[in-house]
């Protein structure tokens, strides 16, 4: 699983610019491990693929 910063590096985009996109609902699918936000890579290449 993949960080809030690993992912915003991958998809070259602030860390901020995640948490604005997961409290509107937007962005790559993200899940709740314990109290901190994750993101699986497979889904955050999904989601790009979409885009």
């Amino acid at each position: 699983m993949w960080s809030v910063k690993d992912t915003a590096a991958f998809l070259r985009v602030p860390p901020k610019t995640l948490y604005e996109w997961r409290y509107k609902g937007d962005g790559p699918p993200s899940h709740r491990v314990g109290r901190y936000v994750r993101y699986l890579p497979d889904e955050v290449h999904a989601w790009v693929l979409t885009q």
